[in-house]
C-alpha cells in the first residue's frame, strides 16, 4: 500500500444495528479500511444519498456478496492510499480528487473504492456537486446510452422527473438530441421538468399513457425509463412505439404486474428489460466510467448538463437526509457534507 498523507486508524461512519426507520441511523467510530489490490482509499468530503440506501436501511435491499455492508454508493474526495495495482486498471495518483461509484460505505470519513470506478471531478466542480454525479449518471448512461447512443429525435419517457435519476436523464437525453416526456406529481415539479427541457405530465391530474398517446399523435415513445414497476407496467406498454423498449430500474410501485399484455409485447416487437447497477462486477462499472468520461464529462465541464442539489446535510444528520428523501418533496439530489464534520 502507498500513501502520502497521514491516515488515522479510526474514522466516523454512519451505521445501523437493525433495519428500521430513518432514526436507526447513527454515527460510530470504526477502523479505517485498508485498500486491497486494485482499490484506492478515499478521504470522503461528500457523499450522495440514494433510494437504494433507503431500501437497504429498511432491510429490503441487502448488499451483494463481498460489498461493504454500510450505506453510501457515491462519494467525492481525495485519494490518500492505493493498494497494489491490478492489471489493466490505471490507479489514480495519491492526492487526486475523485468522485466514485462506491460498493458501499460512502457515509463515512474514508471509503474504499475499486480504482476503475473513480472519475476526476469535472473542472469547476466542488465536492458537493461531484458527489451528486456517480450513482445517477452511471445508472442513466448504462440504461439509456449503452451499448449505443440513441439517434437524435428518439422519444423518451422518464418517470419521476424531479428525482436525481430523472433530472439527470432529462438533461442527458436532451443533450444528445432526444425528445423527453416525463411524469411528476405537482405543478411545481412539472414546471422544473419543463425548465430542463421535458414535456411534463402531472400523473395526479391525468393518465400519463393517454397524454403520451396524444402528444406523440398515436405513435408512442421509443424508450421508457421506469422506476415504478408493477403499477405502471401495462400503461408503459401502451405508451411504447413499435420496437419500443421499457427499462425497469426500480420497483417503487410494486414488483408484480397483473394481467401483463403479452400480446402487445409480441405484436409490437417490444423489449422489456431490467437493470440493477450495484451487483455488476467492477469491470462492467469501469466500462461505464470510461464512457462517461469520454461523452459526459465534457458536457458537465461546459455547463450543458449539471446536477441539481436539493439539500445538503452533515454526516451526523444522515437520518434527516433519509427522511427528506422519504418525504418525497425533494427535487434533485440530497448530499451529505462529510468534510463539515
Amino acid at each position: 500500500m502507498t500513501q502520502t498523507a497521514s491516515v488515522p486508524a479510526t474514522m466516523k461512519a454512519v451505521c445501523f444495528a437493525e433495519p428500521g426507520n430513518a432514526d436507526v441511523l447513527h454515527t460510530e467510530t470504526i477502523a479505517v479500511p485498508q485498500p486491497g489490490r486494485g482499490e484506492v482509499l478515499v478521504r470522503v468530503m461528500a457523499a450522495g444519498v440514494n433510494r437504494p440506501d433507503i431500501m437497504q436501511r429498511k432491510g429490503l435491499y441487502p448488499p451483494p456478496p463481498g460489498a461493504c455492508p454500510r450505506l453510501g454508493l457515491e462519494i467525492a474526495g481525495e485519494v490518500v492510499a492505493c493498494g497494489l495495482p491490478q492489471e489493466g486498471t490505471p490507479m489514480p495518483a495519491i492526492g487526486t480528487r475523485v468522485c466514485a461509484l462506491a460498493n458501499g460505505g460512502g457515509y463515512s470519513e474514508y471509503c474504499l473504492v475499486p480504482a476503475g470506478q473513480c472519475l476526476p471531478w469535472p473542472e469547476g466542480f466542488d465536492a458537493i456537486q461531484a458527489a451528486a454525479l456517480p450513482e445517477t449518471y452511471f445508472t442513466v448512461w448504462s440504461n439509456l446510452f449503452m451499448p449505443a447512443i440513441p439517434p437524435a429525435g428518439t422519444r423518451v419517457l422518464i418517470h419521476g422527473g424531479t428525482s436525481g435519476i430523472g433530472t439527470t436523464a432529462i438533461q442527458l437525453v436532451r443533450a444528445f438530441g432526444g425528445q423527453v416526456f416525463t411524469t411528476a406529481g405537482s405543478a411545481e415539479k412539472c414546471a422544473l421538468c419543463e425548465t430542463l427541457g421535458a414535456t411534463a405530465i402531472n400523473y395526479r391530474d391525468e393518465d400519463f399513457q393517454a397524454r403520451v398517446t396524444e402528444l406523440t399523435k398515436g405513435e408512442g415513445v421509443n424508450v421508457i425509463l421506469d422506476m415504478i414497476g408493477g403499477a405502471y407496467f401495462n400503461r408503459n406498454l401502451k405508451s411504447l412505439a413499435m420496437d419500443g423498449r421499457l427499462v425497469i430500474i426500480a420497483l417503487q410501485g410494486g414488483a408484480k404486474a397483473e394481467q401483463a399484455d403479452l400480446v402487445r409485447i409480441m405484436t409490437r416487437r417490444l423489449v422489456v428489460t431490467g437493470s440493477n447497477l450495484r451487483p455488476r462486477d467492477s469491470g462492467s462499472k469501469a466500462r461505464i466510467a470510461r464512457d462517461l468520461h469520454t461523452h459526459v464529462w465534457p458536457l458537465l465541464e461546459s455547463g450543458t448538463v449539471k446536477p441539481l442539489i436539493h439539500a445538503v446535510f452533515g454526516l451526523d444528520d444522515a437520518a434527516a437526509a433519509h427522511q427528506c428523501m422519504e418525504d418525497g418533496g425533494h427535487s434533485g439530489k440530497i448530499v451529505l457534507n462529510v468534510a463539515a464534520g
